[in-house]
């Protein structure tokens, strides 16, 4: 295909489709009537000889072909728009941008205190919003801008994200002080004896974890499992029950409620904790200003 039969307009109406899923908000987000909208996609089908949006009641699905267009298309106006456009110079002292984050409950534990304290004195009108990254559709979301920034072990994202190591998580097992396992090792035997809370966490790397487990043979009494990491540390600290936990977590637990924790007596692989951001938003000011706060905050 010559380039010269390419229309600039089509293809920034064929982002917007992409994105937006419809006509009527793909019109609305371009300033543009729908017969217009609809009228673009026509020349889009025809000179890309493929029908690129099929309609259905869940909106206008892309074919293969325009899934396959859709990085290089947003690659490719991102860096037509960062040549003709300047980029306004972000200043977080004075800047009111709203960050949306995915991570889990565990990684609010750990990053969020560091993280608003930091921003207290350098950003005092940024604000933030966590999301689960198992909640939504996390790649969609993070393309369209919706949310700016994940943090995790997140090995489902695509070539069409930048990542950046934070530090990597080993696994330890954790329990109240005065506990019949607390001494300095913990054998399997005693592992697999004793009682269990489970944090059910899939699609995390704290899943992972108890899927490795499972997948070995590595038995469990568990007795309790719960959602989220909140209650864990109140429920060791008042029970004989067990938890195979992060060591930041164990750590941060020590800390505030007195926990104690030994070496896992199973043999858990490490999980690597990374940043990830979309591609689009790679020279984006606030995004790069943001990035570099959280590497200098958590890298190791």
């Amino acid at each position: 295909m010559d380039l010269h039969r390419v229309d600039l307009n089509l293809l920034v109406v064929f982002q917007h489709l992409f994105n937006a899923g419809r006509v009527s908000t793909a019109a609305a987000e371009l300033g543009v009537t729908q017969p217009a909208v609809s009228n673009a996609l026509t020349r889009l089908r025809k000179l890309f000889n493929d029908e690129l949006f099929i309609r259905t009641s869940r909106g206008m699905l892309p074919t293969p072909l325009a899934q396959a267009l859709a990085e290089p298309v947003a690659q490719a106006l991102d860096a037509l728009h960062g040549v003709l456009n300047r980029q306004v110079a972000f200043s977080p002292s004075t800047s009111t941008k709203a960050f949306q984050i995915a991570m889990t409950d565990i990684g609010e534990i750990h990053f969020l205190p560091k993280l608003m304290q930091a921003l207290g004195t350098r950003a005092p009108g940024i604000t933030v919003s966590t999301v689960r990254n198992t909640a939504i559709n996390l790649g969609e979301e993070m393309t369209s801008g919706q949310v700016d920034l994940a943090v995790g072990h997140l090995p489902d994202l695509s070539s069409a994200f930048f990542q950046r190591r934070l530090f990597r998580q080993k696994y330890v097992c954790m329990f109240r002080p005065g506990h019949p396992l607390d001494k300095p090792r913990m054998s399997l035997s005693d592992f697999e004896r004793a009682e269990h809370v489970v944090v059910v966490a899939a699609g995390t790397g704290h899943g992972q974890v108890d899927e490795f487990m499972a997948r070995t043979g590595v038995h469990r009494n568990i007795r309790l499992r719960v959602p989220h990491f909140v209650a864990l540390a109140d429920i060791l600290h008042t029970t004989n029950l067990i938890a195979t936990v992060t060591e930041k977590f164990a750590q941060r637990s020590v800390q505030h409620f007195g926990l104690r924790y030994v070496e896992h007596p199973v043999s858990l692989p490490d999980i690597q904790i990374n940043l990830f951001w979309h591609a689009r938003y790679h020279r984006e000011p606030a995004s790069q200003w943001m990035r570099a706060l959280l590497f200098e905050l958590f890298s190791e």
